[in-house]
């Protein structure tokens, strides 16, 4: 949506190539997602200790032969997705482009996987922080804008920035919420690493990192100052983090995940629709 909405704004959009870049963003979060459940179902991780809603393992909704099978599909199904992108970009893009996406989009896919699968998975080492930023902030947002407006534009990584802040605060409540759960099972966190209080303070950083890299963005395209509205958002996001504090040591409410899920996605929509119209 983010590097929609900054295409958008450009004399060469294609809308098609943008529907095709959210399909393929959607499958490798459903992808990430059914990863993380085979992956810590295997290790112990979910058991009775664990915090929220149980996933479909550790429930018995599917067995692990069905799991396995729905991960192969949705694999395919991203590749799938990913390489319609990319055909539909041949036109206008360089196959030296075109070769450096595919790179990119087959390291998502591994992304996805090897967060939790394997014998070394680097979301138990504490670098699940830096891929959730680098491939669903970065390559997600100025990906999706360099294929839709087939231009690169630096100041755009603000907001993919902004992006991959957000998307880490997600990954850093669910964190938060499993630390006693992820610490017993060997799961190294970048939580578990930094412990709860310093933690929360990364959190907080994220926050005001997101808004500020926005309100730059929108600073040198000289943009207006009613442009900035997108703040009023910002108490949504204060709220939560006074709860996050107050339940820091007794435990981190589930509430708190889906919450900052849809405040990320109305401060999208909202920066979006602003820059488009005003800028």
């Amino acid at each position: 949506m983010m590097g929609g909405f900054m295409a958008a704004a450009t004399d060469y959009f294609y809308p098609v190539t943008l529907v095709l870049a959210v399909l393929t963003a959607i499958l490798l979060q459903v992808l990430s997602n059914l990863a993380n459940d085979y992956g810590d179902f295997k290790k112990g991780l979910d058991n009775a200790d664990r915090v929220g809603p149980q996933r479909v393992l550790q429930s018995g909704a599917l067995t692990e032969s069905q799991l396995q099978k729905g991960i192969l599909w949705v694999s395919l199904l991203a590749l799938l997705s990913g390489g319609i992108l990319l055909a539909t970009a041949w036109f206008y893009v360089s196959w030296k482009e075109l070769a450096v996406f595919a790179v990119l989009g087959l390291a998502t896919i591994a992304a996805a996987l090897f967060y939790t699968l394997g014998k070394h998975p680097y979301g138990y080492r504490g670098l699940g922080d830096l891929c959730c930023f680098f491939f669903f902030g970065w390559v997600a947002v100025a990906g999706s804008y360099y294929l839709a407006a087939n231009r690169f534009d630096p100041t755009v990584l603000l907001p993919a920035t902004a992006v991959g802040f957000l998307s880490n605060a997600v990954l850093n409540i669910n964190n938060l919420r499993d630390c006693e759960n992820d610490k017993a099972h060997g799961k190294n966190t970048l939580v578990v690493r930094l412990g709860l209080r310093k933690a929360f303070v990364y959190h907080v950083v994220l926050i005001l990192g997101a808004f500020l890299c926005l309100s730059i963005f929108l600073l040198l395209h000289g943009a207006p100052w009613y442009a900035h509205a997108f703040w009023l958002l910002f108490p949504l996001f204060f709220t939560d983090l006074l709860t996050l504090h107050k339940t820091l040591h007794t435990g981190v409410p589930d509430r708190l995940l889906p919450r900052q899920v849809i405040h990320t996605f109305l401060l999208t929509l909202v920066f979006g629709l602003l820059t488009y119209l005003i800028c």
